[in-house]
């Protein structure tokens, strides 16, 4: 670790060495080799003066990149494509006179951009079925246990533990359809030129439109894509980029979300994220027990949804067929989009994987609230032992506000019970009055909306994607 520069948290802290690597100069350059590899086969392919010598000779060289060659030029030529053409070249005597043939310099840095994102969004679906895996996991075994459910962070009806989890999972789920959807049609750029007309192959191949035309779906196939954008300037849309930032943010989002309520969870003491056996939660107070991961999720998301502002704004802000405004911009907002959102699914699944749940706390918290929601059934039961349901409604009206007087204003119990049972125009007896405070006759149909919503919903989506399972995230600090 270097202490004498700045160094990214998102490296040293928070985005796996997987993800890393994907935004590495590594997988660029050798990503540029391996298009130029497909640019002089398809040029071959199509009657071009290329021997497969040139070809394989490219080949031989494709992974063992010549950085300080390509260094030392770029210093001398100020041009980075270039520098790697004539590095490349030099390993390459042979085919060094035909690499680059009729492209431009966007014809490595965004096919080689697309091509990046795409292999990006990849890892961040797998990363994503795990956490909706593990979250499926948590709704099923807490799919019946009552708890307390909130409406403006103040007490409503009863809900499941695992009920409120398939909240968190439906969120998720929208983001894995919409990040389906993106990586789903990411076409390349192709190679178009200067202007994106394909001018330099008008003279290359004496006019001839036909073969032209077959040059960028060959392309596309050997590099894994199944076509092109039809037309481009000199660079891809930069709205491609936009729609990548957005599905990241969605999935910064729900995480946040999710995170959130767990917070407020902790707090209340009937959840708490993992916490470690030698971790410190406070360098001053040592019982604490802070919910870090949680926060740490909430902060990096924050993070991803203001910058998917960045290429939106760069998206808009393009002049007629290319600026390069938008070259600084993209080397920051989309590599560390994609790394903030690296390192919070790996939250997300540490989070989920290790959550644990307290259920006495959960039924302490949901029987001192109970009374006010069921008074309700005790009007109905009231109303069979004879009495008058208007009466009863409104006398039931004032021993709420009393019983809650005590608990405010007094610091008591809930009361309610017992003024009720102390009343005769109930008929009811307190032994009767707590037989009916049964949590799971007041949770609705949360459990069985668990019950099919995994059965219908999620455990397709486990199903199709089985091959992503088996996720484990390591958590750096």
């Amino acid at each position: 670790m270097s202490t004498d520069r700045y160094v990214s948290p998102l490296s040293e802290r928070y985005a796996s060495k997987e993800m890393q690597y994907i935004f590495s100069p590594d997988m660029k350059f050798k990503t540029w080799r391996k298009l130029w590899i497909a640019l002089a086969e398809t040029e071959k392919e199509l009657g071009l003066n290329i021997t497969q010598e040139q070809i394989d000779e490219l080949k031989e060289h494709a992974e063992d990149i010549n950085y300080e060659v390509a260094k030392e030029r770029e210093r001398q030529v100020r041009h980075d494509v270039m520098s790697h053409v004539y590095a490349y070249g030099v390993q390459c005597p042979k085919a060094k006179g035909i690499i680059h043939l009729g492209a431009t310099s966007c014809y490595v840095g965004d096919n080689t951009d697309i091509i990046v994102m795409a292999e990006a969004l990849k890892l961040v679906r797998k990363k994503l079925v795990n956490v909706i895996a593990e979250l499926g996991k948590f709704a099923e075994e807490y799919k019946a246990q009552p708890t307390l459910a909130f409406t403006h962070f103040q007490p409503a009806q009863p809900t499941t533990v695992g009920k409120r989890a398939t909240l968190w999972a439906q969120e998720f789920l929208m983001d894995l359809e919409d990040l389906e959807y993106v990586l789903g049609t990411l076409k390349l750029l192709g190679s178009k030129g200067t202007t994106g007309t394909q001018a330099s192959f008008l003279e290359l191949f004496d006019g001839d439109q036909k073969t032209i035309d077959k040059i960028d779906p060959m392309i596309a196939k050997k590099m894994g894509f199944s076509s092109c954008y039809p037309v481009s300037g000199q660079t891809y849309s930069r709205k491609v980029d936009t729609r990548v930032l957005n599905v990241l943010a969605g999935i910064a989002a729900s995480a946040h979300k999710m995170s959130n309520d767990i917070r407020l969870l902790q707090h209340l003491k009937e959840v708490e994220e993992p916490f470690e056996k030698n971790q410190i939660g406070s360098s001053a107070m040592a019982y604490k027990r802070n919910p870090m991961r949680s926060e740490r999720i909430a902060s990096l998301s924050r993070y991803v949804m203001v910058d998917a502002l960045n290429p939106a704004i760069t998206s808009a802000t393009q002049w007629f067929e290319r600026t390069l405004d938008d070259s600084a911009n993209k080397r920051l907002s989309i590599p560390e989009g994609f790394l903030a959102v690296d390192g919070i699914l790996d939250l997300c699944l540490n989070v989920v994987d290790g959550l644990v749940v307290y259920p006495k706390v959960i039924e302490k918290r949901l029987m001192s609230e109970l009374p006010f929601m069921a008074t309700e059934n005790i009007m109905m039961d009231a109303v069979k032992a004879g009495g008058d349901r208007q009466e009863l409604h409104e006398r039931i009206r004032e021993l709420s506000m009393e019983a809650g007087k005590h608990v405010k204003a007094e610091g008591k119990d809930n009361d309610l019970l017992e003024l009720i049972a102390a009343d005769p125009a109930f008929n009811l007896s307190l032994e009767d009055l707590k037989a009916a405070m049964e949590p799971s006759r007041y949770t609705g149909r949360a459990k069985e909306q668990v019950e099919t919503f995994l059965e219908q919903v999620v455990r397709p989506v486990i199903e199709e994607h089985k091959d992503l399972l088996g996720v484990t995230a390591q958590i750096n600090v």
